[in-house]
């Protein structure tokens, strides 16, 4: 049922940061009758989900793979509307296109037939295994998506009620551990490992709970917005303008003011002041607590969590177009190096930036020509790197990291690229550091194992500050599309309707 917004709202919400989850947060509180304002750094709505656009190619900045799409519906079904009447999602076949280094592959797609006869052609005695870990996926689906992924963690009591469930399915364990207790092939252990990389975490290290991925793409698909994830952006701005959300861009938000412990607005590096009942915060937790909130307001455990918390891996992106198309590559490809285990190591733990790396190859141009001019593809590579402890120089780095990618997909994937890449540029975690006020230029906020998860996790109502809540990667329950909206469904058991004027 859809919920009245017609009326005058007596109470004011500023949302500080619009990607994903400030923008599934501000939907959710224009419906419970909040006026609200979303304020973002960026000239454009979506915070890592922008588009860049150079000469005549269209990139997605950020998350390209859209699962549970129902989290979408859902914020457009508040107000009586239909995603499909703003966006139209398609799905990719395959999936996902998994390369390995001596140049085999792998296929995982849309039917477990198709799949399974990948499997029978990699690995024979490993399909009875793939089924039992499907099973098992969905018994950490059950509980941790559908049962917590929206149910606030600041109670330690509910943590503790949840440890039993957790322990039973042994979430304590990691990704890796989940999935080869069920497979035997190292590249299928390889394959349905690697999705923690795609929330920031070492599938070595990343609880066991991600495990859920597996079943959650069997469920609810695996899709792509025509136009790309910007398209969805879109759509989602179209409905909050519809909808009475007032969205001011390019304003840096300074400080989080605070009188009485209680959040009462934001001031913004212009120093105007602006005013509200609540402020929702789609920035880096980290950085909120470090920089922006007075140090007297800041609850000592949120003082030692943001000292104390593990950061996800940096991102080096390179995007480009080429004057030729490779009509045989698929949409998304993960392309792994020789090394996967030590080269993790090497980026999470040693903060070294290898010679060698994995790949997230996007070609969108394989499900929609718009992306790139007549004749052409539109790429973009992601290449998990150290972040910024690492203490690498990005201005020497990002080049030669460069150099690197583009020989060694010329000699795999891409044959010619060399000759016919054009329209170049990259994002290194300086940018992420820069653009999206992301500590240590991580990625994804904080790195997503058992200890930084669930209660142990950035918690959704502020610590020490009334009114103010936390949605996005680096709260719960984590990052990736499905996580940051999620995020801001669990402000609907935090913050009550607003009271209208009459």
């Amino acid at each position: 049922m859809p919920r009245d917004t017609s009326f005058i709202a007596a109470q004011q919400a500023i949302v500080a940061g619009a990607g994903f989850g400030g923008i599934a947060a501000a939907l959710r509180l224009r419906a419970k009758g909040y006026d609200v304002r979303l304020i973002d750094r960026c000239p454009r709505l979506g915070g890592r989900g922008q588009v860049f656009e150079r000469n005549g190619f269209r990139h997605d900045a950020g998350p390209t793979v859209l699962t549970a799409p129902q989290l979408f519906e859902e914020l457009f079904a508040l107000f009586g509307k239909r995603m499909e009447d703003y966006v139209t999602l398609v799905q990719p076949d395959p999936w996902y296109r998994f390369q390995y280094h001596d140049g085999e592959t792998f296929d995982y797609g849309p039917t477990e037939e198709a799949t399974e006869a990948e499997i029978v052609r990699l690995s024979p005695g490993d399909v009875d295994g793939y089924r039992r870990m499907g099973a098992w996926s969905k018994k950490i689906y059950d509980v941790g998506f559908s049962g917590l992924s929206a149910a606030p963690f600041h109670s330690p009591a509910f943590m503790a009620r949840q440890i039993p469930h957790l322990l039973r399915l042994r979430a304590f364990e990691s990704v890796w551990t989940m999935v080869a207790r069920h497979l035997k092939s190292d590249r299928l252990r390889r394959a349905f490992s690697i999705q923690p990389l795609l929330v920031g975490g070492n599938p070595f290290s990343t609880t066991a709970i991600y495990g859920m991925i597996n079943h959650l793409e069997r469920e609810h698909g695996v899709w792509f917005a025509m136009g790309g994830t910007g398209a969805l952006v879109d759509a989602l701005e179209r409905l909050m303008r519809e909808e009475g959300v007032k969205i001011s861009l390019g304003q840096t938000i300074d400080r989080i003011t605070v009188e009485d412990g209680r959040a009462t607005g934001v001031v913004l590096d212009t120093g105007i002041e602006l005013t509200a009942d609540l402020v929702v915060s789609n920035m880096d937790p980290v950085h909120v607590y470090r920089n922006m909130l007075p140090a007297s307001q800041v609850s000592q455990v949120a003082k030692m969590r943001s000292r104390a918390s593990k950061l996800s891996m940096g991102l080096y992106v390179l995007y480009f177009g080429a004057k030729r198309k490779w009509p045989d590559v698929a949409h998304h490809t993960v392309w792994f190096g020789e090394r996967y285990k030590s080269l993790l190591r090497d980026i999470f733990h040693k903060k070294k930036l290898a010679q060698d790396f994995s790949l997230y190859v996007h070609r969108p141009t394989a499900t929609d020509p718009s992306f790139a001019p007549d004749g052409c593809d539109s790429f973009y590579v992601l290449c998990p790197v150290p972040n910024l402890a690492g203490g690498q120089d990005w201005a020497i780095e990002g080049p030669k990291l460069r150099d690197r990618i583009v020989d060694a997909l010329d000699a795999t994937m891409l044959p010619g690229l060399k000759d016919t890449i054009t329209a170049e540029f990259a994002m290194t975690p300086e940018d992420f550091r820069d653009d999206y006020l992301s500590v240590d230029g991580a990625g994804f906020s904080l790195s997503p194992f058992f200890t930084q998860s669930a209660w142990f996790r950035f918690h959704n109502r502020g610590e020490g500050v009334q009114n103010l809540y936390f949605v996005g990667a680096g709260t719960h329950p984590g990052a990736g599309l499905p996580g940051v909206v999620s995020s801001a469904k669990v402000l609907e058991t935090l913050i009550p309707a607003a009271e209208p004027v009459a």
